[in-house]
């Protein structure tokens, strides 16, 4: 199974606009969001499987995948598409383990040494970033900028070529054409989308733009 990583819509309850969380998924879903993952820093395990459990059911009829990040036990609890993992988190081995390998696994990646090491044979694809600086998200570390981006996409390409590649990280209409040049597959996308006046025509603007972007580079 290869994973369709053009648009991956990120949910979170703290970035949703003032919107429903559920009824922002769907939106980004019919827009054209390729996969949708919740992230859930700060909700009780109770309140990240609701609302996964709430996620896969308003997505199942538009057949959109749903990842959980970080939460192996929660995407398992609620039967979830997949997961998606950072360094810190479960090692991906263990997480196939868990999920078998119907699930989703996905890695985050910001180095070429994590590249490097990145486990691929147990894994979908992998996010590199941050590229850009965002909001979004607290972190400390430096974006790596497109040239970060594309020295790492090198570095896992050089081990398995076809590998599915997204970036992640302040990405929008403006900067995505230059990301998917740079290697990606796709783009990652909370603030962009979440917090657009218009959820579902933001996401079908940035899918055309990827889309074209993709076609430029030979890539679909």
């Amino acid at each position: 199974m290869t994973v369709d990583v053009r648009l991956y819509a990120i949910v979170d309850p703290e970035h949703t606009g003032g919107r429903d969380l559920a009824d922002l998924a769907k939106e980004l879903a019919l827009g054209g969001a390729t996969l949708v993952q919740l992230r859930d820093k700060k909700g009780s395990t109770r309140e990240m499987i609701e609302r996964a459990r709430t996620l896969a059911h308003v997505l199942a009829p538009t057949h959109v995948p749903l990842l959980v990040n970080d939460r192996v036990d929660v995407a398992l609890a609620v039967e979830a598409d997949g997961v998606h993992i950072g360094q810190d988190d479960m090692p991906a081995a263990d997480a196939r383990l868990l999920l078998g390998r119907q699930a989703i696994i996905g890695l985050s990646v910001k180095t070429l040494e994590q590249a490097a090491n990145a486990p691929l044979d147990h894994l979908d694809y992998v996010a590199i970033g941050g590229v850009f600086a965002t909001t979004s998200k607290h972190n400390t570390s430096r974006p790596i900028g497109l040239d970060g981006l594309r020295a790492i996409a090198q570095a896992v390409r050089s081990r398995a070529p076809n590998f599915p590649i997204c970036a992640i990280a302040g990405i929008n209409e403006e900067n995505a054409a230059n990301v998917i040049e740079a290697g990606a597959d796709g783009v990652s996308v909370i603030s962009a989308l979440s917090l657009a006046a218009d959820p579902r025509l933001a996401t079908q603007q940035l899918r055309e733009i990827v889309d074209e972007s993709l076609k430029r580079r030979g890539r679909l």
